[in-house]
């Protein structure tokens, strides 16, 4: 029963020291947490130069997401779209991002301030977002992300 009595609240103190850590904005190691935010700025940047294959290391093949108009969205599809223009983002500004690193895995939340060119026209967007990075021979990769319009 001590034991019992000693795992719960060692299990306890655990839970509360990582509920404070999320509540600050880390979750994991701190090495992890710098490398996961680094890879929103990189995304951002390659983005903007048109690094079709910065962009390609950064997401992992299996990537998707739901776009903003609810049909799904591919790796493919987003290379093709940096690689033609059609769609592009020209300034990015990122905002305070909420990291949490559980092992080989990662959640990235955050918001993020855009100017994108669709065909054509530029506009202004403000998203939310949540990106999961999964750590794949040494490195962080996205592999699925989901966004929301804020504005």
């Amino acid at each position: 029963m001590k034991r019992l009595i000693a795992s719960v609240l060692l299990a306890s103190a655990f839970a509360a020291s990582a509920w404070a850590d999320a509540s600050r904005g880390a979750f994991g190691d701190a090495s992890a947490v710098a490398a996961v935010r680094q890879v929103g700025q990189d995304m951002g940047d390659a983005m903007v130069a048109l690094d079709v294959d910065k962009v390609d290391r950064i997401f992992g093949d299996d990537w998707v997401t739901i776009g903003l108009s609810g049909k799904v969205f591919t790796k493919e599809a987003l290379l093709s779209d940096i690689r033609t223009g059609k769609k592009r983002l020209t300034w990015f500004e990122l905002r305070p991002i909420d990291v949490q690193v559980f092992g080989d895995v990662a959640i990235a939340q955050g918001n993020v301030a855009e100017k994108r060119i669709i065909d054509g026209k530029e506009t202004y967007i403000e998203l939310v977002y949540a990106d999961i990075l999964n750590k794949r021979d040494g490195r962080w990769v996205v592999v699925r992300s989901m966004g929301a319009k804020v504005k």
